[in-house]
């Protein structure tokens, strides 16, 4: 048995021997499948272009907001950890923003960041666990030893795409982004993975976003064939999805503000849109007009076969003066309440029931999972609940979701594990806890009688592996 915390082979595991022995088992089955990563962020240009990562803190702790914003809290100003664009820039504020962090190693004892990052530190770094244990006092020693891997032209993005042993990599883009990136990528017959683009139209639908307006034109300007108006707009979106299905598109993805979705009469949604486009829309007019858009993307899903995922239930930019100081994604996103079953029902009512639909919910508020989600999924045949996100997805937070859902859904509705992330190196982690738990979870059930040891590991197989392959048609 060894010392270090991310090596141990039992690690997320139960504690009671019988049962911790039937999770080994189990997990066995399912340690060295591949990679599918059917929601995230990671840019298609990373693989694309391969060239090497610059420095350990641009790309583990600057735009890691899990990490920066528990630091934050601590007291340290976001500039000192290298968010934003008036952060210093170069080696010695890489460096010196690297030695904020490693100070603050501590703070993340318990947390699912600081157990994701131990298995970077040793498994993609090759740190010892000794140096990870201390971190403060061996920050400069870990900074050259990371930078030094970062130099290896075998730690590119894509002998790591090859090494994580990543088989599918959905990013999310720009409803009018060239997909050049995923173009050259399936040409390239030296790279075998597959990296599909996600469809994420959010700031041609919330009209409150700055620059709606603006997208909304060039979106007109580009993809309406020169229908003018509200339905040319629907034209213009219509076409930038058959585009992305046309370069291995799978999904759409939804990060709105609530799961409200409403049907409007051509008329009522014109009148929303032109009066968007005059500057004179309220509040409330937001809300009705990204809520029809809802209700219109999942019409596009069902003719055009996307799935649709939708990411409710977190009030973005929390402190105004961060955002003003930083801009959005720098961990003041803070989660709040959201109502599904009144809130999705115009959608499900016309097309819960249509052939090939699926619609995969996510929710950073837990008691929907019990409650709204699995009777949801447990009765539409279009419904998948998505798998614990953001907030949610640590290890305990993730064994909270297989009970509070399977009793109701079963294990056949769920979306399988999404990591959802722009940190690269942690996608081995992040997928290999899911599992873990998984396993944890299987094994109780057949501790207790609940379920045959046989039927568990053919459960397991199906949760990790084919899951996300059904629901988001791989």
């Amino acid at each position: 048995m060894t010392d270090s915390i991310a090596a141990n082979p039992d690690r997320l595991l139960p504690a009671d021997p019988g049962t911790r022995q039937i999770a080994r088992e189990l997990y066995a089955d399912v340690e060295h499948l591949p990679i599918l990563s059917p929601h995230g962020h990671v840019p298609a240009e990373w693989i694309a272009d391969d060239e090497p990562f610059t420095d350990p803190t641009s790309l583990l702790v600057s735009p890691d907001h899990y990490v920066t914003r528990l630091i934050h809290a601590s007291g340290v100003p976001l500039s000192e950890l290298g968010v934003g664009s008036g952060a210093p820039q170069g080696e010695a504020a890489s460096r010196a923003a690297w030695r904020r962090f490693a100070e603050a190693w501590p703070l993340f004892d318990g947390t699912a960041s600081g157990y994701w990052l131990r298995s970077e530190f040793e498994h993609v770094f090759g740190l010892p666990s000794s140096m990870v244990d201390a971190l403060g006092s061996n920050a400069d020693t870990a900074y050259d030893a990371i930078a030094a891997k970062l130099a290896d032209p075998g730690f590119r993005p894509r002998r790591l795409f090859e090494d994580f042993n990543i088989e599918v990599l959905a990013t999310t883009d720009d409803p009018l982004d060239t997909l050049e990136a995923h173009g050259r990528l399936a040409k390239d017959e030296s790279f075998a993975g597959r990296v599909i683009p996600t469809f994420r139209p959010d700031p041609y639908i919330n009209l409150a976003h700055p620059e709606w307006a603006a997208r909304v034109a060039r979106l007109a300007d580009e993809a309406s064939d020169g229908v003018p108006g509200f339905a040319g707009y629907l034209r213009a979106l219509e076409n930038r999805r058959r585009y992305f299905v046309e370069h291995g598109a799978v999904s759409a993805d939804h990060g709105v503000r609530t799961p409200l979705t409403l049907k409007l009469s051509p008329t009522e949604a014109e009148a929303l849109f032109e009066k968007a486009r005059r500057g004179e829309a309220t509040a409330a007019d937001r809300d009705a007009f990204e809520a029809h858009m809802m209700y219109e993307m999942a019409r596009m899903s069902v003719e055009d076969g996307l799935v649709m995922t939708i990411h409710p239930g977190s009030f973005r930019n929390h402190h105004a003066p961060t955002f003003a100081a930083y801009g959005a994604d720098t961990g003041h996103d803070i989660p709040f309440a959201v109502n599904y079953t009144e809130g999705i029902r115009p959608v499900l009512q016309d097309f819960g029931t249509a052939k090939d639909f699926h619609l995969v919910l996510f929710t950073l508020d837990e008691t929907v999972f019990s409650r709204e989600l699995a009777p949801l999924a447990g009765f539409y045949p279009s419904v998948y609940i998505g798998a614990p996100w953001w907030f949610l997805d640590a290890p305990d937070a993730m064994l909270r979701f297989r009970s509070a859902v399977t009793e109701t859904a079963g294990f056949s509705r769920s979306s399988g594990f999404i990591d959802d992330t722009r940190a690269y190196c942690s996608i081995p982690a992040r997928h290999d806890t899911s599992r873990r738990i998984e396993a944890s979870f299987l094994a109780r059930l057949v501790a207790e009688h609940r379920l045959t040891e046989a039927r568990a590991h053919e459960l397991i197989v199906d949760i990790v592996d084919a899951a996300p392959r059904r629901v988001f048609k791989l």
